[in-house]
């Protein structure tokens, strides 16, 4: 590895706040263009200089304004198929939705609801077996997304913050949709009857929602029960992990505002 000394910084920084190309101070110091951007980064970040700084970047820490639908949405999408990942190598964490490559539709609302609550940052998708991770990277996720913790989401509690929970009060039919993409569906479900001695099929939508965290179901019920939309629990075998909207009123509230995933 080349040790670089401090002469050489300085020429490369003088050249570089002159105005000269990273690649071409490279080149003419023959340092590695990595190096040169390091160095670059660190210079203006000592003067003040780092892009975004003077400009709010964060609703909480900073008084950025949210564009509340969009995180409405997103946090549902975020309970039931989002995780956080901050390994020692990264600096900056990721927010990541799993998005089967079956649902295009649902990838491209994910993804310009990530562009509306961070405006600032990238979004990219991540190619998967089956699936893509729809990502944003940002240092302030843990501001907007406080349930984030150690182990899975079905084995510690969660809870809504209260500036959350007015969110969702506000905007719970994305709340909801934001479930439902992530961890629900809307399928036909069909049963026959005798009418008149001839056996007639008859056909009936209904919406699923399936989580294995109690307190996830909860924030999901509740909110239904806010906006009017009667549901049942149904239990597999022993495990009530599965929420059903079938009455018919509730179907086509569902409808109105969720409908099928696409």
């Amino acid at each position: 590895m080349n040790i670089h000394g401090t002469d050489v910084r300085q020429r490369a920084l003088t050249l570089l706040r002159g105005g000269a190309k990273n690649a071409d101070v490279a080149r003419n110091l023959n340092v590695p263009l990595g190096t040169i951007g390091y160095w670059k980064h660190m210079d203006r970040a000592k003067r003040g200089e780092c892009p975004g700084r003077h400009n709010p970047s964060c609703p909480r820490c900073d008084g950025r304004e949210l564009d509340e639908s969009a995180y409405s949405y997103l946090l549902g999408l975020y309970l039931g198929d989002g995780h956080i990942s901050h390994y020692s190598q990264h600096r900056v964490p990721s927010l990541m939705i799993t998005c089967a490559e079956s649902w295009p539709g649902l990838m491209d609302e994910c993804e310009a609801a990530m562009h509306a609550v961070f405006p600032d940052n990238s979004v990219c998708r991540v190619r998967r077996t089956g699936c893509r991770n729809v990502k944003v990277c940002s240092k302030h996720l843990f501001c907007l997304f406080p349930q984030h913790g150690p182990g899975k989401k079905h084995e510690r509690a969660i809870a809504l913050e209260p500036w959350q929970q007015e969110i969702v009060d506000a905007h719970p039919w994305e709340f909801i949709r934001g479930l439902i993409h992530s961890d629900g569906c809307r399928i036909t479900n069909w049963t026959e009857k005798l009418v008149g001695g001839e056996r007639k099929r008859y056909e009936y939508p209904r919406y699923f929602f399936a989580n294995k965290s109690d307190d996830i179901r909860r924030l999901f019920t509740d909110t239904l029960d806010n906006v009017g939309v009667e549901w049942t629990t149904l239990a597999r075998g022993s495990d009530p992990f599965n929420i059903s909207i079938a009455r018919k009123p509730s179907v086509a509230l569902m409808d109105t505002h969720v409908g099928p995933k696409y």
